[in-house]
């Protein structure tokens, strides 16, 4: 037999081959994802030029690092999240039909019992409706807060940062997780006054 001249086995001389070939035991070898990290975390680390500290130690400090970018992510992805939910919550539910004297009662039955949150959430509300009720908006379902103090502001010019900053307060209480004060139901029992008494402003055809 000539020396370089390729080998063309039989069918059945190859299946035997590749039998073989597959009982290696690299192939039967599965690692993780976890593993797969900290192996290529490893690689990265013995490729670092030596500076007094062990393979283990450079190893833990890499881990510490990762922890402290992950609970940073987290701590940064929760205000965006709720930030996003805020922008895009609805002012009521579908099915919450109350005109607005009947919400401006229900805020002032929170008020008395000390729950400000749903005080603050209901007279806002109440400012709305009314607006709604003069017509000086659309009755529109799924309007979000923020949507709702823009409109008005544009019928109510000289009060539309007053009703910009009671949308925000509604959002941060509503959907932000922040607990409303007697302050706050205050802030929002002004608003409502001055906004029932404004008149809204000629808009030209």
């Amino acid at each position: 037999m000539r020396l370089g001249v390729p080998v063309e086995p039989d069918a059945a001389t190859a299946r035997g081959w590749a039998r073989q070939e597959l009982l290696d035991p690299v192939y039967h070898q599965r690692q993780s994802l976890l593993e797969r990290v900290i192996g290529w975390i490893r690689e990265q680390l013995e490729q670092l030029p030596s500076i007094g500290m062990s393979g283990g130690t450079w190893l833990l400090v890499v881990t510490v690092v990762v922890l402290v970018v992950v609970l940073v992510a987290l701590r940064v992805a929760g205000p965006v999240r709720r930030a996003a939910r805020r922008r895009s919550a609805p002012l009521r539910r579908g099915d919450d039909r109350r005109t607005a004297d009947e919400l401006r009662a229900a805020a002032d039955a929170a008020a008395r019992e000390g729950a400000w949150s749903a005080a603050v959430a209901d007279r806002y509300r109440a400012v709305v409706r009314g607006l709604e009720e003069r017509a000086l908006l659309d009755e529109r379902p799924g309007r979000t807060a923020h949507a709702a103090a823009r409109d008005a502001g544009a019928a109510l010019p000289a009060h539309a940062a007053e009703l910009a900053r009671g949308g925000d307060l509604f959002d941060d209480v509503v959907y932000g997780e922040r607990p409303a004060t007697a302050e706050d139901d205050a802030t929002m029992r002004a608003l409502d006054t001055a906004v029932a008494a404004a008149r809204p402003v000629a808009v030209d055809a």
